[in-house]
């Protein structure tokens, strides 16, 4: 297997919409949660978010006729994709286009191409549909436009594995340039569900908060014994992979290495997550066995932390039973208590996030922890951003219908290589 490397990243976010922006959120420890203004949610049970930030440009990337002709999820994905390709100094000159592609996460695609067409067609019938809705609502519509964008004409796909679509879209990266089928993959996750279907949705399964309304910064509470549900994210995350040699060969700056990656399934369940965390601990320990990876040289855990009763809790299981003893020298945290939950976009905002918590040696924090659940015991970096020497980062991504997906990252070290 060839070594596969990190050389751009791309993020919009409810924290912001660059990486320094991204970065700050976290590190100081801010919430990008507030009430909805995307539409009138009075008539719903849920009011708060996390919409996109303040910052977010798109009129810097494509023109009105352009923006109009896609979801918004797919403009996330576009975007965040530009903004990985020129972090990463691509050229076209410097590719192969015919080894070099693009694999999204996309969870459920067009809500509001979809949500639209629906009102429309209550009112006007057939004369509702347009012919551009078909190419709006599909979720690999994504990743055709950002090759088309950049001329890839690699593998290209769309990974839909719920809110696990990101990490596998990083994990296929990683094996299609570790097996010399390609040289160059954008990967990631993107997602735009803040709009009434989906924040309806997703309430009706009460799978979101509905407390916290007066005071949305606390509502996402991961690993708190008051926990009551996860606040609906929006944004997108992209990484550039390259083979090392490639990368090399261009001189390009390396931010570390996607060093592993496992893939299981509980087999259990619709939603909730495998009761005892076994099939999240193999995941866990595949990934971190293909990285060459100890349990006792893991620094950090991007926990998939979600602020539900079920998967807090799970997940801390699944952790303690794929680390053992060094489990509790492994430092945990949720970003998701910062961003919400952007389903298939989690994933990858949050490999991005353990890449920059690399870089800065710094580990993230996860708010609102107020009360310890003695069922979610790990140290999982209270209130306040941490400074610990790192050198490995695991992220994990588990989705409904029992998909799960864990990505081990290693710092770079020119002089190890």
């Amino acid at each position: 297997m060839k070594k596969v490397v990190i050389t751009g990243m791309g993020v919009l976010s409810p924290l912001g919409c660059s990486l320094d922006r991204f970065w700050e959120g976290l590190s100081e420890g801010r919430s990008g949660i507030g009430p909805i203004t995307a539409f009138d949610s009075s008539p719903f049970p849920v009011h708060i978010a996390g919409q996109m930030a303040e910052d977010y440009d798109q009129d810097a990337f494509m023109k009105p006729k352009e923006a109009r002709r896609m979801d918004p999820f797919t403009r996330y994905g576009v975007i965040a994709g530009d903004l990985a390709w020129q972090d990463a100094g691509l050229e076209a000159a410097a590719i192969n286009p015919e080894r070099a592609g693009v694999v999204m996460g996309c969870g459920v695609g067009g809500l509001h191409v979809v949500q639209e067409a629906g009102v429309h067609l209550k009112e006007k019938g057939f004369r509702a549909f347009n012919p551009f809705m078909v190419s709006q609502l599909i979720l690999n519509i994504v990743s055709g436009y950002m090759a088309m964008r950049h001329g890839l004409e690699g593998p290209n796909y769309v990974v839909t594995t719920a809110c696990a679509g990101g990490n596998h879209a990083i994990s296929e990266g990683l094996e299609l340039i570790g097996r010399d089928q390609a040289d160059v993959m954008l990967v990631g996750g993107c997602e735009g569900a803040i709009n009434e279907l989906g924040i309806g949705s997703f309430a009706a399964m009460r799978a979101l908060t509905k407390d916290f309304g007066d005071s949305p910064t606390q509502a996402s509470r991961p690993f708190d014994a008051d926990r009551s549900g996860f606040v609906m994210g929006e944004g997108a995350g992209v990484l550039v992979l390259e083979s090392l040699e490639h990368a090399q060969a261009r001189g390009a700056r390396i931010y570390a290495e996607v060093a592993g990656a496992g893939r299981t399934c509980d087999a259990h369940h619709i939603t909730a997550p495998h009761p005892d965390g076994r099939p999240a601990a193999r995941c866990m320990s595949m990934a971190l066995a293909q990285a060459g990876v100890n349990p006792e040289d893991l620094d950090y855990i991007n926990a998939h932390g979600t602020s539900t009763k079920l998967n807090d809790a799970c997940e801390t299981k699944a952790i303690r039973m794929a680390l053992g003893d060094a489990a509790d020298g492994v430092s945990v945290s949720s970003t998701k208590s910062m961003t919400g939950h952007l389903l298939a976009g989690a994933a990858a905002i949050e490999s991005i996030a353990c890449v920059l918590a690399l870089q800065n040696n710094v580990i993230p924090p996860t708010l609102n922890r107020d009360t310890p659940d003695p069922d979610c015991d790990l140290d999982v970096t209270p209130h306040q951003a941490r400074e610990r020497k790192l050198r490995t980062a695991m992220n994990n991504a588990f989705g409904f219908g029992g998909h799960n997906a864990c990505v081990v990252f290693r710092e770079w070290n020119e002089a190890a290589s």
